[in-house]
């Protein structure tokens, strides 16, 4: 009976250590392997010396303490002076005092507000290492970046790093709702469990604002798109004031979603017309209400006349009214409007990728300065593959947010391994060409290219209350990336995929290498089995999980697959030339005429933008049915290849987190072929041609894949 109970408590203490590797997320701190190169890091590391007392500078050396002790495997204690031995010291302009300040010649001009510099000094012919920014918020942002220094083993000599923030909001868009639910969430229930809010505050609330620093993320928005009223009554923001409380010290405001239709859903008024008087000084007196029980609220962010949403469109007015009036609100207390881009309408179903742009670009200009519109990276809604937004680089007198979908909705949900950095980067590094080569849509989202005042980049988050956060061990990699990237839009994903899985997992090359092949690989893989060469929306219906290019029954045109594809026996694509809907149009003359082309057209967005002879010659000289065929056999092979890579680095992981990521390959690999097959038998009917060598035969039927159904997906 001992023997018996000694294993259950072996194995619930194995279980729970290898549970704390997933939740710990990029932040494990594991004790340096390598024993000279844990030795070299103590010698120029025996102390902290901390020179702030801010809530910000207490949490900064609690996390710079215990991230050291954890990894150098001694005790690195904090103290409030200098002495002889080397010290790392932190503290923000205003407490470094003279004699640190002249020893290390900074130039604080060479940061914004949220920036920071590590630099080594001497004092004394003592050499130290100093984390400093203007405030105490950007040294928190250099201990969390020293701290990845050393997880990911480099050198700390001679350091020299000063950085900022490219972007001034770097946000969490949190599709959350208030009974816990999450729309197009794969990894459990929402962190927020009102209920329990504001005596009960979960150590996850704490953990999700160090991880969010940890990434240079200042911002989350804690409620769906699809907003409820209530959270803006007495009941639901004495709640929210207190994760405000939590996440302050990281430099994290909150944020909320504003249902257009509050005043009367909650005001008792007749109508929500931003015209109103009336209207207006309801939402300055809740602004006012909000503010005073949280001073540093960031804002409203507004989905408003798109997919049943209440929105000024109601009343006969525009998204200039709206906006505009909830500025006027909340610009006395210093907050902000993000205002989605995100519409379409039914009355007007001749191309849904040119709505957001002719409904948006003829109001530039005309919005108030702290409003800034978010706009999605392409034009539909998060596929696999988009060209960049045309709205991108259209506004010159308005800035625009780049709004990312971090959560999987139409890449396979938390069970596909996609790297979306890999996705983020490709958009980011698009041209707009609207002031000419290099015009990227980085550099309008930064605001260098207009010089916007204000700037940001908002992600759709992937988090659940999973054990691991994100449902998928390989999913935290798209939240890490998303923050780093938000930071600076510049950053190479190769890079931000070394550093997650040196934090993540371990140093070893023999690791790293196979494993970070495979991480950039795998968005090309899911587009490949998905939607290759520019092909969208193919998705089934409602859940968006799997394939339905035949789905045709929907009451709007614009919802059906078919609408998209147009798959006929002459071709397949949506032809958004100067002989179709002209969408290029809507695109700076120098990319329009790069799309325009089916010469030029980049094949990878070939099918978005012209419909396609099945005959057509690919660049590769197989005509368009053998390509397409063969890029969705591709897909499928590279799903086979991520799963023998990962076969291999067993003794290099944790066993859960190993067996995690192996049962969800298998499925992947499982649903690669679904959308091969079923994708591929669908076509066929139109392209009335066989398979090419090399593509295997399908084992079921068309008939057998139009008859699944998924009561019970996920996300709906």
């Amino acid at each position: 009976m001992i023997s018996l109970r000694l294993i259950f408590l072996f194995l619930i203490i194995s279980f729970s250590a290898s549970a704390q590797k997933d939740y710990k997320l990029w932040l494990q701190y594991d004790k340096i392997a390598n024993t000279d190169l844990r030795t070299k890091y103590l010698s120029d590391i025996q102390g902290i010396v901390s020179l702030g007392n801010s809530e910000t500078a207490v949490t900064s050396s609690k996390e710079l303490e215990n991230g050291l002790t954890e990894m150098l495997g001694t005790k690195i204690t904090v103290k409030s002076k200098l002495d002889q031995a080397s010290s790392i010291i932190i503290g923000s302009e205003s407490s470094l005092n003279s004699e640190i300040q002249k020893a290390s010649e900074i130039d604080f001009n060479q940061i914004n507000d949220e920036g920071f510099i590590i630099k080594s000094i001497s004092i004394k012919n003592k050499k130290h290492i100093l984390i400093s920014g203007k405030k105490d918020v950007g040294v928190l942002y250099g201990i969390y970046s020293f701290l990845r220094l050393i997880q990911t083993n480099k050198s700390i000599q001679n350091l020299d790093i000063i950085d900022s923030p490219k972007t001034n909001i770097r946000i969490l868009n949190h599709w959350d709702n208030l009974d816990r639910t999450v729309e197009r969430g794969y990894a459990g229930f929402s962190l927020w469990n009102w209920q329990k809010l504001p005596d009960f505050i979960d150590q996850r609330y704490i953990d999700y604002a160090r991880a969010n620093a940890s990434i240079g993320i200042n911002g989350t928005v804690l409620t769906n798109v699809n907003a409820n009223a209530l959270i803006l009554t007495p009941q639901y923001l004495e709640k929210v004031e207190a994760l405000a409380k939590v996440f302050r010290p990281y430099g994290i405001k909150v944020y909320l979603t504003a249902r257009f239709s509050a005043p009367i859903e909650i005001g008792g008024l007749k109508t929500a017309d931003p015209k109103d008087a009336a209207i207006a000084n309801w939402w300055k007196a809740k602004a006012k209400e909000i503010y005073t029980i949280i001073p540093d609220f960031g804002g409203f962010l507004v989905k408003a006349n798109s997919e049943g949403q209440p929105g000024p469109q109601n009343y006969g007015r525009d998204h200039v009214d709206g906006a505009n009036m909830l500025a006027d609100a909340v610009a006395p207390f210093g907050g902000i409007i993000m205002w989605r881009a995100f519409v379409y309408s039914e009355h007007d179903a001749n191309d849904r990728a040119k709505q957001a742009y002719a409904e948006f670009q003829p109001y530039d200009g005309k919005f108030k300065e702290n409003v800034i519109v978010q706009v999605k990276n392409g034009a539909i809604d998060f596929q696999p593959r988009e060209p960049f937004h045309p709205l991108f680089g259209a506004t010159p007198k308005t800035p625009l947010m780049m709004e990312f979908q971090i959560t999987q909705e139409y890449l396979g949900f938390s069970t596909h391994l996609v790297y979306l950095p890999k996705l983020f980067q490709e958009v980011l590094e698009s041209d707009t060409y609207q002031k000419g080569k290099g015009s990227t849509v980085a550099k309008v989202v930064d605001g260098t290219l207009y010089k916007n005042k204000i700037t940001g980049i908002a992600g759709v988050a992937n988090i659940g209350n999973d054990i691991n956060w994100t449902g998928h061990p390989f999913a935290q990699a798209n939240w890490y990336g998303f923050g780093r990237l938000a930071w600076n839009p510049y950053l190479d994903s190769e890079i931000i995929a070394d550093e997650w899985l040196r934090s993540t997992f371990c140093n070893d090359e023999n690791f790293i290498r196979p494993v970070k092949e495979m991480m950039i690989n795998s968005r090309e893989a899911v587009v490949n089995y998905m939607t290759p060469l520019g092909l969208h929306h193919i998705m089934d219906t409602g859940h968006h999980y799997g394939p339905g290019p035949w789905v045709s029954n929907l009451s709007r045109p614009e919802w059906n697959p078919v609408y998209y594809h147009k798959a006929d026996k002459n071709g397949i694509g949506f032809d958004r030339s100067k002989t179709g809907t002209n969408a290029v149009a809507q695109y700076a003359p120098e990319a329009a005429k790069i799309f325009d082309n089916l010469e030029t057209c980049p094949e990878k967005d070939l099918l978005w933008f012209h419909h396609v002879p099945w005959d057509y010659k690919l660049k590769d000289g197989h005509n368009l049915w053998d390509g397409m065929a063969l890029k969705y056999q591709e897909g499928v092979n590279q799903v086979k290849a991520m799963q023998e890579t990962w076969n291999k680095i067993e003794k290099y992981v944790d066993s859960q987190r190993f067996k995690e990521v192996q049962m969800l390959l298998n499925i992947q690999y499982k649903e690669a072929k679904w959308w091969r097959d079923a994708c591929l038998l669908y076509f066929q009917q139109y392209s009335g041609k066989e398979l090419p060598i090399g593509v295997e035969k399908p084992t079921q039927s068309l008939e057998y894949f139009q008859s699944l159904k998924f009561p019970f997906a996920p996300g709906n």
